[in-house]
């Protein structure tokens, strides 16, 4: 869905070639780099590291840093300066809840209200994101960055017939913030095949208009963020938290899935 389609709502937070400011450069750049990994929970951000790093000017990278400390990726203390934000179970609790309910009702929509457009966006994006979890090497950095990519555009294409701009502006922010949780937490290389036959299942259910796709879109998404807190707190060495509560229906439509011990390291969505 591109601007010049959409009668209102804000603007798509990624335009592929359109011409950039300094500023734009060090956002992309600083936000890319703290949701891949590069800078840690936490980490002291620089500027004048940051300036060397990009070679990029100081105030643009200033103003980089403000943009990003909005979205919540990093915070600024003061006179300290900025950090990247922490890492905490509770936040990731609330960002994959809140993922649910607006990637949920996105996808709710787009059954009711998509058209070819989006039925080959879906169909399309699946194909792709299906040929790569089946490969037998996976290269793990290589592994990681495309298949958040084609995660990514998969479950955009999901979500792209709702008919709402602010919808997939507000999907497209929390996507980022579980992505930058699943990339510290998660061992990419090892996806469990239940993963794929849950993204198959969604596929199939929504092209066939059957809002039961919901159901276990929910589901996915629950498991995500269950195994991604059982990785922090093995990590830290604690008991894990209880996960996001499932609802029944949909636990007794969705498809049985195997004891959550056996995918805990890659269950990821």
């Amino acid at each position: 869905m591109t601007k010049s389609k959409l009668p209102w709502g804000p603007a798509p937070r990624r335009l592929i070639d359109a011409p950039k400011t300094l500023a734009d450069e060090a956002y992309q750049r600083i936000h890319d780099d703290i949701i891949h990994g590069e800078f840690a929970p936490d980490d002291k951000l620089q500027p004048d590291a940051l300036r060397e790093r990009y070679n990029i000017g100081l105030s643009p990278v200033r103003e980089a840093l403000s943009r990003v400390a909005l979205e919540g990726l990093a915070v600024a203390e003061g006179q300290r300066g900025f950090f990247v934000a922490p890492a905490t179970r509770e936040e990731l609790l609330d960002i994959a809840d809140l993922r649910i309910q607006f990637s949920v009702l996105s996808l709710e929509r787009s059954i009711k209200f998509g058209g070819d457009e989006w039925e080959n966006a879906v169909v399309t994006s699946y194909y792709q994101l299906n040929k790569l979890e089946n490969q037998a090497h996976r290269e793990p950095k290589t592994f990681h960055d495309e298949w958040e990519r084609r995660n990514r555009a998969f479950h955009e294409a999901l979500e792209s017939g709702c008919g709402s701009p602010w919808l997939l502006h507000f999907c497209d922010i929390l996507y980022d913030q579980l992505e930058r949780y699943r990339r510290r937490f998660v061992v990419y290389t090892d996806i469990h095949p239940t993963i794929a036959e849950e993204h198959k299942q969604i596929k199939e259910l929504a092209l066939a208009r059957d809002l039961r796709a919901c159901d276990v879109l929910k589901q996915h998404f629950q498991h995500a963020a269950s195994v991604i807190g059982g990785m922090m707190e093995k990590g830290e060495g604690r008991s894990a938290p209880a996960p996001l509560k499932k609802d029944k229906a949909a636990a007794e439509r969705a498809k049985p899935q195997k004891p959550a011990a056996k995918r805990a390291r890659a269950r990821v969505a």
